[in-house]
């Protein structure tokens, strides 16, 4: 709701707000916790390293899609099945 006042009256984000989602965002980092308290972490620092994050991932995503489709000629669609099957109950 407060986003839509917000939107709807073009104020912008109070630097409380922005301080508290830079935090949420921080601790979504891995090593985030093991981080020593004391030490003052900038937002642009926080944000670099969140950007890192993220390409880091892309990167391991594409390695990881690599390697899937040089595996899957290899595999039998029993094998396939079974992959289906253990997903499926991953899921549940």
């Amino acid at each position: 709701m407060s986003s839509r006042r917000r939107s709807n009256d073009n104020s912008r984000f109070t630097q409380d707000e922005i301080n508290d989602l830079v935090l949420k965002l921080q601790s979504l980092l891995p090593n985030s916790s093991s981080r020593c308290i004391s030490t003052v972490t900038s937002s642009s620092e926080i944000l670099e390293e969140t950007c890192k994050y993220i390409r880091k991932l892309h990167n391991e995503v594409d390695d990881l899609s690599e390697k899937l489709s040089q595996v899957l000629p290899s595999v039998d669609t029993n094998t396939v099945d079974l992959i289906h099957t253990l997903l499926s109950l991953l899921q549940q």
